[in-house]
């Protein structure tokens, strides 16, 4: 099968030739329609989880999948040959993944179906980047009427946690560049999204909507102590980027450390609500298989929302 590839790391990718692989016991082997690009692909290309996961060669790159359900291994129940799934690839080494055109997931974790009125595409974006920005805005649990700050609010996560917190009616301030950025970001819910440039003065334009401080950070890109001192007492910060409780001296401000937990509820919730028109899934642009890499350079010079890569 084709597949995007790295023959060690770091290095860039490629689109190689490798063994189709077969499903184990628990395992759904899907035959996939699409997938996308995340941050994590690029930490290991960039050799950055070396010592961290175990690497097989030839690695077969992506998290996020969606498709149709080709074979089922032994002890599967729930699914069934031509079912159309989307999810995460969740394995415990790196190698296995989803930008080629069949991956193996386990039919436990990782995995839902894909609801009549979700396209596919859209369906392959949604894995990875909407449980994290699912995970990021339960930790804080934003109330109606606070106020949100979402620091990286124009990347796959930010774009879809500026809906989630508008859903639950807080006030939410995004970061962005004045433009096509903030155009971006203000189009994505009809709710009223104030925008403020992060290359600007920060402190000022965040404290000019909430003086008293925000509620809430959603630190997806950016300082963490900048986003930290526009805190009031007793705000919540989650972060996808490592920053942990020891690191804030600030008092009163409680800091939930996040990694993506795409399990099946999850996952079904979020492709309800995408298929029910309640959740855009920000898919700003999409590459063949054949042109994957460069897929990888778009994401990696700042392509707003997700890039999908459509595989078979």
């Amino acid at each position: 099968m084709r597949a995007l590839t790295l023959n060690e790391v770091p290095s860039a990718p490629a689109v190689a030739e490798v063994d189709a692989p077969t499903p184990g016991a628990g395992e759904l082997l899907v035959k996939v329609a699409a997938s996308s690009v995340n941050g994590f692909d690029l930490s290991v290309t960039s050799g950055r989880l070396e010592g961290m996961m175990e690497h097989r060669f030839p690695l077969v790159l992506g998290m996020d999948f969606a498709g149709a359900v080709e074979a089922v291994g032994e002890d599967v129940e729930g699914f069934a040959a031509g079912d159309a799934v989307f999810g995460v690839a969740m394995k415990p080494f790196l190698g296995g993944g989803a930008l080629a055109e069949y991956v193996t997931v386990s039919a436990g974790y990782g995995v839902a179906r894909i609801p009549a009125g979700l396209d596919v595409k859209d369906a392959s974006a949604l894995g990875l980047a909407g449980t994290a920005a699912t995970n990021s805005v339960e930790a804080t649990a934003p109330k109606a009427g606070e106020t949100v700050l979402v620091s990286g609010a124009t990347g796959g996560v930010g774009a879809l946690a500026v809906q989630l917190a508008a859903a639950r009616g807080a006030r939410v301030i995004a970061t962005a560049r004045p433009g096509t950025e903030a155009d971006f970001v203000t189009g994505l819910t009809d709710a009223d999204i104030a925008v403020v440039d992060y290359t600007a003065d920060l402190d000022a334009q965040v404290r000019a909507h909430a003086p008293e401080g925000v509620d809430v950070v959603l630190h997806l890109a950016g300082d963490a102590v900048q986003l930290v001192a526009l805190m009031r007492e007793g705000g919540r910060i989650a972060s996808t980027l490592g920053l942990t409780q020891e690191a804030v001296e600030t008092g009163g401000v409680t800091v939930h450390p996040i990694m993506a937990d795409p399990n099946p509820n999850t996952l079904a919730t979020l492709a309800g609500l995408a298929a029910a028109g309640e959740l855009r899934v920000p898919v700003t642009a999409t590459f063949p298989l054949e042109q994957a890499p460069e897929a990888f350079d778009a994401f990696r010079t700042g392509t707003l929302g997700k890039i999908t890569v459509a595989c078979s």
